[in-house]
């Protein structure tokens, strides 16, 4: 990326400057982003992503990213495709070439071998009800399994014969020989190989047994010259297990394994799984539905690489768990599009009004900012005609208290244009508000009037030049700060049924018709919105990234 990437000082971070500081790496530090292609990246990555390429980045090293395609049946090329993409959106690029745990299903194999040869590994033929019941549990030791003391002979036979495919599916599996009565679960005797019959997406049909995670990912950091192996802390129990692959096998090099609390946001979740469930039984349209917390959906719905990045140098990197609330996201998003996006005016439910003291056929053009605060991105071209619109929540026939907006015999400024008066109401045969007869104070333009104020400035469009819309109004995804708490109900029944509310009645100024997908705007005094990627110039589509203030504090508080 062109930009530096902050990485906030954290506990890792002090420990590579230790490192660096006493030459303990002869050669560059190496770090790895190594996602599994079984879904999306969703916010939680991005933290990943920003620590370890931000880290190599600032310590003049390398970040791989290396795909654990070690589990066919759930993994695939689109998903490979997506993981990709957003790594280069967040504005990062890997080392030379994507690396996958497929490019060492040799070396792995020889691995296992040598672990067998050393009487260290063993073909287990348990069914997995029994390993199950063999295996104990927090307060129980396990118990050994009856094939553990096969010769190294057997185990080199059954072992080649469960590569030549000779065994069907989950018939037997090797087992690393360690220590069933460990108080350490991921110490006794854990799977190293099964048997998988699935085509895999990079090798074919090359294999049929496929390595653990467990046994490939720190082998494959030693494969890589990873100096920094930086995982989330459940992955703090298997430490043991990763460095005792390493020292019982011969390796390149010793990768050392660092922990971190992995990033909990309230008001959605982060479980792969259950992000695919809501798109396999279509709660959400698809994984970059706007409403997901995938970065996909995410860069859809208008948030930018540079505001996730922000939130991300952040975000604490600690040892210890949190729950981070969703507004500092938003938040985030906020201030970046608040930087850039242009203004435009839309009016998402309109409302006909007519000034009857405008000149017949009369238009005049008047000429806003782009941007109120960076006059150097110039100016925008609006006429002013005798029809027009302002959107339904700015009237109230008879407005509350401290009303500042428009109502009857009260005067309101369009915004970069005149004051104009209600004088009369229209209404429908339902008694419904269809029109408004105003008249404007032609002494008003830029200047203020004599002898009365403004109640307030609304924003409006033209009749003359109107932009037809769809707009998609999206909201969290949840209406729960913790969708999950309580295990005993289905997820589901924490969505927010208004997540997404769509508006094909809305209408813009022109200077939207311009617009390409991915364009942003700050739609004046509605929130910030971005065009959709199937939107086209017959019909334009623009998502809500965030209204302009969070509407969340006030209902939840």
């Amino acid at each position: 990326m062109t930009e530096t990437t902050i990485v906030a000082s954290n506990f890792i971070r002090s420990i590579m400057l230790e490192h660096v500081k006493h030459d303990k790496h002869t050669s560059q530090l190496v770090t790895r982003f190594p996602p599994e292609p079984n879904g999306y990246l969703h916010i939680g990555h991005a933290v990943s992503i920003c620590l370890n390429f931000g880290l190599a980045q600032e310590f003049g090293g390398l970040c791989n990213l290396r795909f654990d395609d070690t589990n066919p049946g759930r993994e695939s090329q689109e998903y490979i495709q997506s993981i990709k993409r957003d790594v280069s959106w967040l504005g990062f690029s890997w080392h030379e070439k994507a690396y996958y745990a497929s490019n060492y299903f040799s070396d792995l194999y020889g691995f296992a071998i040598e672990l067998i040869e050393k009487n260290l590994a063993y073909v287990c033929d348990l069914t997995p009800g029994q390993a199950r019941r063999y295996r104990g549990s927090l307060t129980q030791p396990g118990c050994n399994s009856p094939y553990r003391e096969r010769s190294i002979a057997k185990n080199l036979d059954l072992f080649k014969r469960m590569k030549r495919g000779q065994f069907g599916d989950g018939e037997r599996v090797l087992r690393a020989k360690i220590d069933m009565a460990s108080p350490n679960m991921n110490m006794r005797d854990p799977i190293i190989y099964r048997i998988r019959h699935t085509q895999h997406h990079q090798t074919g049909n090359q294999w049929c047994i496929y390595p653990m995670y467990d046994f490939t990912h720190g082998l494959c950091d030693a494969l890589e010259h990873v100096t920094h192996s930086i995982c989330t802390l459940e992955f703090e129990d298997h430490r043991p297990l990763y460095d005792w692959f390493i020292e019982n096998v011969t390796v390149p090099s010793r990768p050392h394994q660092y922990e971190f609390a992995r990033l909990e946001i309230n008001y959605t979740i982060t479980s792969k799984r259950k992000l695919k469930l809501l798109v396999d039984e279509g709660w959400v349209q698809s994984w970059d539905d706007p409403r997901m917390p995938t970065l996909s959906g995410m860069r859809r719905r208008g948030y930018t690489p540079r505001a996730i990045r922000n939130f991300c140098a952040a975000t604490p990197v600690a040892r210890n768990k949190g729950i981070t609330d969703m507004s500092r996201l938003e938040t985030a998003v906020r201030d970046d599009l608040d930087t850039y996006a242009p203004r435009a005016m839309c009016v998402i439910n309109p409302l006909k009004l007519t000034i009857a003291n405008w000149p017949d056929g009369h238009s005049e053009s008047l000429s806003l900012p782009i941007h109120p605060k960076d006059v150097s991105m110039g100016y925008r071209k609006v006429s002013m005609g005798r029809n027009l619109y302002i959107d339904q929540a700015d009237f109230a026939e008879q407005p509350p208290r401290k009303w500042k907006r428009l109502a009857p015999g009260q005067a309101v400024r369009l915004r970069g244009s005149y004051i104009i008066h209600c004088v009369s109401v229209i209404k429908d045969a339902n008694d419904k508000v269809i029109e408004l007869i105003c008249h404007y104070d032609h002494d008003t333009l830029g200047s203020k009037p004599q002898g009365y104020r403004a109640n307030g400035v609304i924003h409006w469009v033209n009749d003359a030049e109107a932009i037809p819309l769809k707009v998609n109004l999206y909201d969290r995804l949840f209406n729960h700060p913790n969708p999950e708490a309580d295990k005993e109900i289905d997820f589901t029944t924490q969505l927010n049924p208004n997540s997404l509310v769509v508006v094909t009645s809305a209408i813009a100024e022109p200077s939207i018709a311009k617009s390409s997908p991915g364009d942003h705007f700050q739609f004046e005094r509605e929130g910030y919105f971005c065009v959709d990627i199937d939107s086209c110039k017959q019909r334009i589509i623009v998502n809500r990234t965030l209204p302009l203030k969070d509407s969340w504090v006030k209902i939840n508080s």
